[in-house]
């Protein structure tokens, strides 16, 4: 039975996809040769979920993490009950998808079984319950770096954790890259982080490939299905639609905007209106990094111009949107001292040239002065960056399903994607 089936006959029993024998994607059949030791294996070495079932029946349902995809999907903590695993398992409500989404959950489960990276985070066993796609994936026990800086680093993490992180993505982009696609989808909530301080890179299901008849294409046209919530992130080039087209250069604004984002905790243009963020985008306003002091509550005083001596949208319209909150935000109003470093300024600077041709590639940024920090950590080393934050827990008291009877008509009831651990959007 195929993937679009189960939409369609909601009450039989959807067996484990075998995606390796039901998908081939032409891109690796074109991609230069080297990339043929990069293809997944099905019985790779690293899959340490390979001895859980595709029975709902094996799994317990303890904790929701977070809802995405339109609040179709609902990401739980789950518990193997042969083997007592936790795990993510995202499950969702096919009679609730449209054609378009249905088509999206079908890229992103078949492409994610393509690609083996370490710092990717791809499905690993996907099968179905009733009208319900279960996806189910390695446990991110720190969460995302959304969740973190919301509730362990509301003025911005250090510099060695933003280059921890990035570091990570940076050699998952690669790899994407190489391999022929565009992520379209790098923001902060898409940074998973693993209890044992793996970085993870997710939202494969706005990657869109650069093949075309076989063969590579330096731009692309499609203008990805995403909700407003993610044009912070995107790029001029991919707002703009025009003739030129966007290519992978594009992931690198998106990561620019992200480093923005870990420093301040803020993320760039979100309190524009769209049409002035895109005008700001196309005429080439780009963020720098503020160098803040200490100042009493609603004074700017103490802001001062980055040292790249770049004007920037962050500078008079985000920046002092985002100090300037009423009293039942949940951020303090006031930033924490900060004195950037120059190579973190220069990050920033290069990955937010208007001019795709002008940004590095995520090969070219792995060698940036800024990285030159990351260093294999030992367990204490890397407990030490996360300081305060702690990895969450198997819950003690009674589990929310065990498991769950799916309700196969009734929608999902609204959840704050603020109060989510995990944004899967």
């Amino acid at each position: 039975m195929s993937f679009l089936d189960c939409s369609c006959i909601s009450q039989t029993q959807v067996q484990s996809i075998s995606i390796e024998d039901q998908y081939e994607d032409v891109s690796h059949q074109y991609l230069s040769g080297d990339l043929s030791a990069s293809a997944p294996r099905k019985a790779a070495a690293r899959d340490d979920m390979a001895d859980l079932s595709a029975d709902a029946a094996h799994y317990q349902l303890l904790l929701e993490l977070g809802r995405g995809f339109n609040n179709l999907s609902q990401v739980c903590m789950a518990r193997h009950v042969p083997s007592g695993r936790l795990v993510a398992l995202k499950s969702t409500d096919l009679d609730q998808c449209t054609e378009d989404e249905l088509l999206q959950l079908l890229n992103e489960v078949l492409l994610s079984r393509l690609f083996l990276h370490p710092n990717l985070l791809t499905s690993r066993l996907v099968f179905g319950r009733s009208c319900q796609l279960w996806v189910l994936t390695p446990l991110m026990s720190y969460g995302s770096a959304d969740a973190l800086l919301r509730t362990y680093f509301p003025d911005g993490m250090s510099e060695s954790l933003i280059a921890y992180l990035l570091h990570g993505v940076l050699k998952a982009l690669e790899y994407l890259h190489h391999m022929g696609y565009v992520h379209r989808g790098v923001k902060a909530s898409h940074i998973l982080l693993s209890g044992e301080g793996h970085v993870y890179l997710s939202g494969l299901h706005s990657l869109y490939s650069m093949v075309r008849d076989g063969k590579r294409v330096r731009t692309v046209f499609d203008m990805p299905q995403h909700s407003p919530a993610l044009l912070p992130w995107l790029s001029p080039e991919l707002l703009r639609q025009d003739l030129h087209g966007y290519g992978e250069k594009s992931d690198i604004y998106s990561l620019g905007i992200v480093v923005c984002e870990l420093v301040s905790g803020r993320v760039p243009f979100q309190n524009m209106h769209p049409t002035q963020m895109l005008l700001q985008k196309l005429r080439g306003s780009h963020c720098c990094l503020l160098d803040v002091t200490p100042f009493p509550l609603g004074e700017l005083g103490g802001l001062k111009v980055s040292r790249s001596g770049v004007d920037s949208g962050i500078g008079e319209s985000v920046a002092t949107g985002s100090l300037t909150r009423t009293a039942t935000t949940e951020r303090p109003q006031s930033p924490a001292p900060k004195n950037h470093s120059a190579t973190l300024h220069n990050l920033v600077e290069v990955c937010l040239q208007p001019q795709p041709d002008r940004r590095p590639s995520a090969s070219a940024l792995l060698t940036h002065a800024f990285f030159r920090q990351v260093k294999r950590h030992t367990r204490d080393s890397f407990l030490s960056l996360m300081y305060p934050a702690v990895p969450f827990s198997s819950p003690q008291d009674t589990p929310i399903s065990c498991p769950p009877a799916p309700s196969c008509h009734s929608p999902s009831p609204p959840v704050d994607s603020e109060e989510s651990m995990w944004d899967f959007s």
